[in-house]
């Protein structure tokens, strides 16, 4: 078996050797340079991101409890403005309440003139006339109508103003329920420091959630619903003093007084006119009676020498009666003593004192009437006496106003 001659050993030389020996050491001087340049930047990097992380904590601290301190600035307005909706609702409230009062005691002083004019609709005959107590009746009527409308109108609004304020009182309360959710939550994440055990690594912490808005949104959120709140506490404010304007209104207090009093004096005088009437009449009637009386005595004597003078009756009846048997131009209307005895006249006439008579009692007995139904009118005016509110003052008994225009004397609520 043959051998294969063996392959040459590369033999290096000195100068090999030295520059292999020198490459060494120059890529082991290199590596530590560089490896010592990352361990510097390691440091320098670690340092940096400490010094970065505890200023970023600190300040989002800074930032968290000044997000606090505007969350609880925000809170705090909304309380008072909360505050002042349920003060300017019990206001509003008794404002209305008030004024339901008010309204209600115009419903005696309206029934009572609708009564009376009812009651004057009773009348007959020529005693149902349009007298001026009718027209001041009509006109009192006519007035309280549109203070009842005035007084309803202003209720209407109230209740309707009362509802915008029931409503913003509502967003209001659930805008501050969120303020102290949220104060809650950051209030909370104040108190987390690195040591605490409630704090853990979470899944895209970064997110943004569904629903969220920005930080403008969110101030103009709370500052449109405390501009409403306030508008709406103006509307209330203006409300109540246009209310207690018309409540307290001195003009047409007097106005409407001297109406009740016009109407009063007219049935005043309407009356002692019936009783005059009926004072007259009841002389004629007493006068009438004994002129009947007198008439019926002397057709009762007539009657009897009427039956007494039977006999000469006939002869002038009979010389009458030959005597438009004359003829030609003798058929003349001379004077012949002819006794003419008749009573007829006294009849008819007596008929008619009857008939008149009894004209007379009928309208007196409608006069009668007529009296006893102002009489009525003038004793239920009587109902007409002050109401009290419940808190005792005086309800005013005859309300109308224009509510336009501002006062600047004190009103009530």
């Amino acid at each position: 078996m043959t051998k294969h001659p063996e392959k040459p050993i590369v033999h290096y030389g000195v100068p090999e050797w030295c520059n292999n020996n020198e490459q060494l050491s120059a890529t082991a001087e290199l590596e530590r340079y560089l490896s010592n340049v990352i361990r510097q930047e390691s440091r320098t990097l670690r340092n940096d991101t400490n010094c970065k992380t505890n200023w970023d904590e600190s300040d989002t601290s800074r930032m968290l409890r000044d997000r606090v301190w505007e969350v609880s600035r925000c809170k705090d307005l909304l309380v008072s403005c909360a505050k002042k909706v349920d003060d300017e609702i019990e206001a509003l409230t008794l404002s209305k309440t008030r004024t339901e009062e008010t309204l209600a005691a115009t419903a005696v002083p309206h029934e009572v003139s609708m009564e009376s004019l009812t009651l004057r609709e009773g009348r007959q005959g020529f005693e149902l006339i349009n007298d001026p107590v009718e027209k001041e009746l009509k006109k009192e009527v006519h007035v309280r109508k549109r203070a009842q409308q005035t007084l309803q109108q202003l209720i209407d609004q109230a209740f309707e103003q009362l509802c915008i304020l029931q409503k913003i009182r509502q967003q209001l309360t659930a805008d501050l329920q969120n303020k102290v959710e949220t104060l809650d939550i950051d209030n909370t994440c104040l108190e987390l420091t690195i040591t605490s055990s409630q704090i853990s690594l979470k899944p895209d912490p970064t997110r943004i959630p569904a629903g969220s808005c920005t930080p403008h949104e969110w101030i103009q959120f709370t500052q449109l619903n405390l501009a409403r709140a306030r508008e709406a506490m103006e509307m209330s404010e203006q409300m109540r003093e246009d209310m207690s304007l018309t409540r307290v209104s001195v003009r047409l207090q007097n106005d409407l007084k001297n109406q009740q009093r016009a109407t009063e004096f007219a049935l005043r005088k309407r009356n002692h006119e019936e009783q005059q009437a009926c004072r007259e009449l009841e002389w004629q009637l007493k006068n009438t009676e004994g002129e009947i009386t007198d008439m019926e005595n002397d057709i009762f004597k007539l009657d009897a020498d009427l039956k007494a003078k039977t006999a000469p009756l006939k002869l002038a009846h009979t010389r009458l009666e030959n005597r438009t048997c004359r003829p030609g131009m003798d058929l003349c209307r001379d004077e012949v003593d002819v006794e003419r005895i008749s009573i007829n006249k006294s009849l008819h006439s007596l008929q008619r004192l009857k008939l008149h008579h009894n004209q007379m009692k009928q309208d007196h007995a409608r006069k009668r009437g007529a009296l006893a139904l102002e009489e009525r009118c003038i004793n239920i005016r009587n109902r007409l006496i002050p109401i009290l509110y419940s808190d005792g003052t005086p309800v005013p008994l005859l309300l109308l106003t224009s509510s336009s225009g501002r006062s600047t004397r004190h009103l009530e609520a």
